[in-house]
């Protein structure tokens, strides 16, 4: 995946100010890749393709894809998928739909709730794609399809307490081994994990929670994967999308590079591999 820069750092050393005079706009927001050697490292490398004759290759960011089949395309049978979503709040039915015809199955789902009706992640129940769901309230809206598919003995659950769902999420994002929470203490939540009391009051040590795939949901979006969500939309997904290995977003409008305020931007477009938009703007 193209990485953006704005400095090149060479250790031990920062580089002269006229380096950066040398770059172009193109090198500013393209990734820079080595084809040949060269000694003199302590130039930036924009200086060294001028001064070493190093041929230098530039691939512009660009994470759009055409469609919602090409956003999921190769999503693996086995795959963990965090799902973002409150409710109906914020999750990428588009994507859950373009997934259930893509054909992966045994699936773990890890999501607030466990769908509603017979579309998106309801419908990859009904049709036996999902063989787990961790979630923190399976039993919301209408769920008939995890209640079918639970009474028959087809799908597992692990319930999470919502706040320590998101906890174990962000603890992946961050590469952190696992944490002690109190919140499961003395409940079956509790059972078969390690516990330990500090400061005299017991607490259960909880894994970080990292998922294969994150389908998310946003407002806009920028081609370098820039996201902004409206409102309690954001939800789960800010930390969905830095717990995935493949970060995969519909968002309902695409805007030019610089249009978004910084200050705005809930989720940088670092933790975005994909996006596509979808609806009316599509």
């Amino acid at each position: 995946m193209p990485v953006q820069f704005l400095v090149a750092k060479i250790p031990g050393e920062i580089l002269p100010k006229a380096c950066f005079a040398a770059a172009s706009d193109a090198a500013r927001e393209c990734q820079i890749r080595f084809t040949s050697v060269c000694p003199l490292r302590r130039f930036c490398l924009v200086c060294l393709a001028s001064i070493c004759g190093s041929r230098l290759e530039f691939e512009v960011i660009d994470k759009r894809v055409k469609s919602v089949e090409e956003a999921v395309a190769g999503i693996r049978d086995g795959s963990t998928v965090l799902v973002a979503g409150f409710g109906i709040v914020g999750v990428a039915d588009h994507l859950l739909e373009a997934l259930h015809d893509q054909g992966a199955k045994d699936l773990t789902i890890v999501a607030n709730n466990s769908g509603n009706g017979d579309y998106g992640l309801a419908r990859l129940i009904n049709s036996g794609r999902v063989r787990k769901v961790i979630c923190s309230y399976p039993r919301s809206g209408d769920y008939s399809a995890f209640l079918n598919a639970y009474k028959a003995k087809t799908l597992e659950l692990e319930l999470v307490p919502q706040g320590t769902i998101s906890e174990r999420m962000r603890a992946a994002a961050a590469g952190l081994g696992g944490f002690f929470s109190p919140v499961s203490a003395h409940t079956k939540l509790a059972e078969g994990k390690e516990t330990r009391e500090i400061d005299g009051r017991l607490h259960v040590f909880e894994k970080p929670l990292r998922g294969d795939v994150a389908l998310l949901k946003a407002n806009k979006a920028d081609r370098w994967g820039n996201l902004t969500y409206l409102k309690s939309a954001r939800n789960f997904n800010p930390v969905m999308a830095m717990a995935a290995e493949l970060s995969i977003v519909e968002v309902d409008e695409m805007v030019d590079l610089g249009a978004l305020d910084p200050e705005a931007v809930a989720t940088p477009g670092v933790f975005i591999d994909r996006v596509v938009v979808v609806g009316g703007n599509a």
